[in-house]
């Protein structure tokens, strides 16, 4: 998991960076119908032919693994799908968002477009309008991220890390480093 996640973005400037995250942050936001969802973190060919949706196998979910790596002292949020007018006032240091495609195999998952689905580019818009954050994107495909990427400080592509989240939190948080590289650069359009 920690090899073949690829950071696309880090800091809205060069030198500005928000990776790695602070672990001592005193609030944090978490969002996004992928951060505690061992289905859709697993894909397809998993569980079953199209994977699942839920966490119907032992392992460690995102949002699991950030409660486990911050300090006692952060409180950690969990909003799936929070509105624009939640993020704002809160007082969080900064947000999380894990969005994604559900699972998919073979013809299932053919897609035209590309988008995010599942509200995800929703979630970023609400969350990443107001506070810095990080968007770890799901997906056993790139996806259309342009329209969101001048919104966000941080962008990840974490494909599909299965059920060992802590992996995704072991990069994100600085513990190891990124080594995953993309074949090809990131489309601009479908």
């Amino acid at each position: 998991v920690r090899k073949s996640m690829v950071l696309l973005k880090n800091g809205k400037s060069m030198n500005k960076p928000l990776l790695p995250l602070d672990k001592n942050a005193s609030k944090i936001l978490v969002a996004g119908t992928h951060s505690d969802n061992l289905g859709y973190q697993c894909g397809g060919w998993t569980l079953e032919w199209q994977g699942l949706s839920g966490n119907s196998t032992i392992g460690t979910t995102i949002l699991e693994a950030i409660k486990l790596v911050v300090s006692p002292s952060t409180k950690v949020v969990y909003k799936k799908n929070p509105d624009a007018d939640y993020v704002k006032g809160q007082g969080f240091s900064y947000a999380i968002a894990v969005v994604g495609e559900p699972p998919y195999a073979e013809y299932f998952g053919d897609n035209l477009n590309l988008t995010i689905p599942l509200g995800g580019g929703d979630t970023i818009k609400n969350v990443c309008g107001s506070l810095k954050c990080l968007v770890i994107l799901i997906s056993g495909r790139p996806l259309v991220i342009k329209p969101y990427l001048p919104l966000v400080d941080a962008f990840v592509a974490a494909w599909l890390p299965g059920t060992e989240g802590q992996g995704v939190t072991d990069v994100i948080f600085g513990d190891y480093g990124f080594q995953g590289k993309l074949p090809r650069t990131w489309f601009k359009s479908v």
